[in-house]
Order: C-alpha cells, then structure tokens, then sequence
C-alpha cells in the first residue's frame, strides 16, 4: 500500500489548507514527528554501556537523522509559503 493511499485522509486535509505542495511536507513532518517520538521512547529502553544515560549510538544518529530530515522539510514550508510547521 502506498504512502498516498495510508495517509490520504490527512493529505485531503492538509493539502486543502495549505495547497498540494506544502500539505504533502506538512504530513511528511507529522509521521518524522510520530517516528522522531517511537525512536525517542525505544531510545530510553536501549542505553549505551559506554555513556550511561545516553541512547544507544544507533538510536542517536537514527533520532539525529530524523531531525535533520525535519528540519529540511520546514525549510520548504517555509519557502512555499511563509508559514510554520510542527
């Protein structure tokens, strides 16, 4: 099944509100942000015997990934149209 087809309620929405552009960035930044929190939660089970304290050093550059993924995905809300994202 594709992204199009499992998403596509929250696709109808965005993109009604923010055009077909910037609505599809908008869902992708939702499911980083939902990814973004599983991996923060398994990360707090899943620790580094190196650096107590610390997530494994798998889920840190998998959570630094996600969040620079992000980051580049707002930078084009933000020139599309000027608005903010989540």
């Amino acid at each position: 099944m594709s992204a199009f087809t499992k998403h596509r309620d929250s696709l109808d929405v965005h993109e009604t509100m923010m055009g077909s552009t910037r609505g599809r960035v908008a869902v992708a930044m939702d499911l980083l942000t939902d990814a973004l929190s599983m991996v923060g939660q398994h990360g707090v089970y899943c620790r580094s015997a190196r650096l107590p304290g610390a997530p494994a050093m798998d889920i840190a550059l998998v959570l630094e990934q996600i969040g620079d993924a992000k980051e580049l995905l707002q930078s084009v809300i933000e020139l599309e149209g000027g608005g903010t994202a989540t």
